[in-house]
């Protein structure tokens, strides 16, 4: 049987993801959680393929039964709930977690799911964040059904970078998170030499291409860039909500 198209659906989606990318790119033009920007178009991910098993070169971070390699902020054992299906889930009040070790440049896979039934709305539903170097966010997000200012979406880098495509999945549903992280580098007097950069697919699905962080991630600021060590922890955000983690590995870009 012959296929037909509604010609102008393509169209319109076309603009629609014309407009994400040039809202990406040009973060310069765009206050910060500006509700006037753009925010991605949406698009139906392929059938999730999860849990996704390491590759042999990959450290563990998370595989269910331990969070003996994660700490809070001020080096005390994490808080975090233990739950049945080997997931943790974020303890409301107890802080941000973070790993003992520190990475710069990393490939890293997270697997999290947002709380269901959905409570609240805009930033406040399903609200977390994976931060690379402990500085650099991507945003954790109910953003199924929700709307929120472009830049605080699920996959955004926080405050700076929208994602190009929304491809969230239903609250309940578990979701990926596949990153390359290129850690800043400065020289000897501190100057920046070359900014951090990301590529990030969201549920199998481009939704960052190699965009290069203004600085760290901060909230109504974007700050500059401040010389540091190399390495530094992985974090995940305590934002009030009880999101779900599963499956987290890393693998060390600059061992190789």
């Amino acid at each position: 049987m012959k296929r037909t198209f509604d010609i102008s659906a393509v169209l319109i989606a076309s603009v629609l993801f014309s407009s994400a990318v040039a809202a990406q790119q040009s973060m310069s033009d765009w206050p910060q959680h500006s509700r006037e920007r753009p925010v991605a178009p949406i698009v139906t991910p392929g059938a999730p393929a999860l849990p996704v098993p390491p590759p042999s070169d990959a450290i563990v971070l998370f595989d269910g039964t331990s969070l003996a390699k994660w700490e809070d902020s001020k080096g005390a054992p994490a808080k975090w709930k233990l739950i049945g299906g080997g997931a943790m889930e974020v303890a409301p009040g107890t802080g941000r977690i973070q790993t003992h070790d520190g990475f710069g440049d990393a490939q890293l896979h997270v697997e999290w799911m947002s709380p269901n039934p959905p409570k609240g709305k805009d930033q406040d539903r399903g609200n977390s964040g994976v931060f690379l170097m402990g500085k650099f966010e991507v945003q954790v997000l109910d953003s199924y059904d929700n709307i929120t200012y472009a830049d605080g979406q699920a996959a955004s880098i926080y405050g700076q970078y929208p994602p190009l495509v929304n491809v969230s999945r239903k609250p309940g549903e578990w979701q990926s998170y596949d990153i390359v992280f290129h850690r800043p580098h400065f020289d000897a007097a501190g100057k920046l030499t070359k900014p951090a950069r990301f590529t990030v697919f969201h549920n199998g699905v481009l939704v960052q291409d190699d965009v290069e962080p203004v600085g760290p991630t901060a909230n109504m600021r974007r700050p500059p860039y401040e010389a540091g060590p190399d390495r530094l922890p992985l974090g995940l955000q305590d934002h009030e909500h009880p999101v779900r983690f599963r499956n987290i590995w890393i693998r060390d870009l600059e061992k190789h």
